[in-house]
């Protein structure tokens, strides 16, 4: 005969444990839904309950949108900013010095006509706008405004640009100035330094190489020789703008010589009027650029005096000198590199062939 088993109510706890353990294993993640329901379901979420000419519209609107923030961003849309709303000390600027004289011809030609070619402007991070070109029309905008107090000078019209897009905003810059009319060699040397010293790139060399890519090897071998000259004697030069190329490369010929010390010198003596004033000076600094003898007590060969030498206006030095064995020429100067040197030689072996 079998036993009895006593049963025993279950607890309260036993309960709620059965409870949840069935909950667990007949629960779903989700309801479930037959096919055709989730199909009727996904069709009346996509269904667009507006009339058909409200939903016309929404499109165009729509389609204006993006094309409206397409031509912004290729700069074809026209803004009208507030003068006060833009920081035109937001890049270093390429061109050093506005002429008075070409200031007020400006402002009379606004005031007379308007602005006819809109300025330039970047978003910054923080808010506002940068002037990325066009610094000469927004100050003369300015001092009108200040002169007249006019409300017309209040605000100006301005193209945004994303300076990203052209290489940057100091290349954005300098491009600009580029076209629009052309930079003096000393400002283009000048503002691949101060690139240089913003950050922008590691060396006056990278410098020029990325703001003049168009230009030829000549050109940015004279570029980089008046980014020395405004490196060494930029604050010593009273028109260096109006600095004439041949004298800009002699300059940077005689600072490759070590000579920095005696032109400072030199230019410290004098307070020129004028940029000729200027330049003839400059030519009788240089002229007094003459090697000092070797002194014998210091022993080693003496320096022998060139039997030729010439010095081309482009600052190219040519010295001949006559030795035992034949003669050797030296080219030297700012604008020597190895192709010139190269076609150089090529050009004396024809000419000496035909002899």
């Amino acid at each position: 005969m079998a036993k009895r088993r006593t049963l025993v109510p279950p607890s309260l706890a036993d309960i709620n444990r059965v409870e949840e353990e069935f909950r667990r294993e007949t629960s779903l993640a989700r309801p479930t839904m037959a096919p055709i329901a989730a199909v009727a379901a996904e069709a009346a979420a996509a269904a667009d309950p507006r009339p058909t000419h409200e939903r016309l519209a929404a499109a165009r609107d729509h389609a204006d949108a993006n094309a409206w923030r397409e031509a912004q961003g290729q700069g074809l849309v026209m803004l009208e900013l507030p003068i006060d709303g833009i920081d035109a000390d937001a890049l270093v600027r390429d061109r050093s010095a506005i002429g008075a004289e070409e200031m007020e011809e400006l402002k009379l030609s606004i005031a007379k006509n308007g602005l006819r070619l809109p300025i330039e402007v970047f978003t910054l991070p923080g808010g506002g706008y940068g002037l990325l070109s066009g610094y000469r029309r927004l100050m003369a905008v300015r001092a009108l405004k200040a002169l007249s107090g006019d409300p017309r000078h209040d605000r100006i019209r301005a193209v945004l640009r994303d300076p990203e897009t052209m290489g940057g905003p100091i290349a954005a810059m300098v491009e600009e100035n580029e076209v629009r009319a052309g930079l003096s060699q000393y400002e283009r040397g000048r503002i691949a330094v101060l690139a240089v010293q913003q950050g922008a790139f590691a060396n006056v060399e990278a410098a020029v190489d990325a703001l003049f890519p168009v230009a030829s090897k000549a050109k940015r071998s004279k570029i980089r020789s008046f980014a020395l000259v405004f490196e060494e004697l930029g604050d010593m030069l009273a028109f260096p703008e109006q600095l004439r190329e041949k004298d800009g490369l002699r300059l940077a010929a005689a600072l490759r010589d070590g000579a920095e010390g005696r032109l400072r010198e030199s230019l410290a003596l004098h307070s020129p009027a004028s940029a000729a004033e200027e330049a003839v000076h400059l030519d009788k600094a240089l002229a007094a650029l003459v090697e000092k003898p070797a002194d014998p007590s210091r022993g080693g060969r003496p320096k022998r005096e060139p039997t030729a030498r010439h010095i081309l206006p482009s600052g190219l030095v040519i010295e001949a000198h006559e030795e035992a064995k034949g003669w050797s020429i030296r080219i030297g100067g700012a604008t020597a590199d190895r192709d010139l040197v190269l076609r150089g030689l090529r050009d004396m072996a024809q000419l000496l062939e035909r002899a």
